[in-house]
C-alpha cells in the first residue's frame, strides 16, 4: 500500500502541469457561459464576508466571544474552512462520474480526478483565506508568526478531503445514492463542527468525542493561528487524533478506489 501511495506521489510530481491545467479548466468551466464569468468566483465570497460583517457587527450587535475578538472574525475563522470542506467533498464525490470520458482512457490515471476537483475548489478557498487575513488587518489585528501555520491547516484540509474523495467518488460510480448520503452527512457535520458555537463551551466528556471530527481540528487551527496564538504542536493530542483519523480516511479511500477502479469502465 505504501508503495502504491509513493508511486501516486511520484506521478503527481511528474504530471503536476497536467494536474493544475485540469484544475484550472474545471474552475473556469464552472463559470463558463455567465456574463461575468470567473468574476463570480471572487464576488460571491466577497459578498458573503460583507454580509457576515454587516449582520453580526451592525445587526445582532453580537458581543465578543473570545479575548475581546469581534464575533464576525471568530465566525469567519470557522465558516471559511468549513465552506472549502463542503465544496471539495461535494465536487470530488462526483469527480469520476462527471469525467467518464477520461476514465475510459487507458493511459489516464483516474485517481487524480478527485484531486483535480479539490484543487479547483482550493482556488476560491485561498482567496477567502486572503480575505480573512485582510479583514483581520482592517480590524487592527496585524500579522504574527502564528499566521505562518495557516498553510499547514490548508494542507490538512486538502489531504483529508483527498481520502474522503477517493472513498466517495469510487462508491458513487456504483451507488447513485452516495451523493445524497454525502449531502446529508455534510448537513449533520455542520452542527457537530464548532462553527457557530465554541468547543470550549461543552463539557469535557463531549469535547473529547467531538475532537474525532477532523474538521473541528482545522477550524480550531484557524482560530488558534489568528486569535488564540497557539502553535499546532502545543496541542499534541489533538494533532495526533487528527493525523490518525486523516490517515484512516486516506488509506481506506485509496484501497477502495484501487479495488473498484478496474470496474469503472463497465458501469460508466
Amino acid at each position: 500500500m505504501l508503495k502504491d501511495f509513493y508511486a501516486f506521489v511520484i506521478h503527481l510530481a511528474e504530471n503536476r502541469r497536467l494536474l493544475f491545467s485540469l484544475a484550472r479548466h474545471d474552475f473556469r468551466e464552472q463559470y463558463l457561459g455567465s456574463y461575468l464569468g470567473i468574476f463570480w468566483a471572487v464576488a460571491r465570497p466577497t459578498l458573503f464576508v460583507l454580509i457576515m460583517w454587516a449582520v453580526f457587527e451592525h445587526g445582532f450587535k453580537a458581543p465578543p466571544v473570545v479575548s475581546d475578538v469581534p464575533f464576525a472574525l471568530w465566525l469567519l475563522c470557522g465558516f471559511v474552512p468549513w465552506t472549502f470542506f463542503v465544496e471539495a467533498v461535494s465536487k470530488s464525490t462526483n469527480a469520476v462520474v462527471n469525467n467518464a470520458f477520461l476514465v475510459r482512457k487507458v493511459a489516464f490515471r483516474v485517481s487524480i480526478l478527485p484531486l483535480v476537483k479539490i484543487l479547483s475548489a482550493l482556488f476560491v478557498h485561498l482567496f477567502l483565506v486572503f480575505l480573512i487575513l485582510s479583514v483581520f488587518v482592517l480590524y487592527g489585528y496585524y500579522p504574527t508568526l502564528y499566521w505562518l501555520q495557516i498553510p499547514y491547516f490548508v494542507l490538512c484540509s486538502v489531504v483529508l478531503v483527498l481520502g474522503i474523495g477517493w472513498l466517495t467518488s469510487s462508491l458513487r460510480v456504483f451507488v447513485k445514492d452516495v451523493g445524497e448520503v454525502v449531502a446529508i452527512l455534510l448537513q449533520f457535520g455542520f452542527w457537530v463542527t464548532p462553527i457557530f458555537w465554541s468547543l470550549h463551551a461543552l463539557p469535557e466528556k463531549y469535547r473529547s468525542i467531538l475532537k474525532f471530527n477532523p474538521v473541528s481540528y482545522i477550524v480550531e487551527g484557524f482560530r488558534d493561528s489568528l486569535i488564540h496564538r497557539v502553535w499546532f504542536w502545543e496541542k499534541p493530542y489533538d494533532t495526533a487524533v487528527f493525523l490518525v483519523t486523516t490517515t484512516f480516511f486516506l488509506l481506506v479511500g485509496a484501497v477502495i478506489f484501487k479495488r473498484l477502479r478496474p470496474h469503472f469502465g463497465d458501469v460508466l
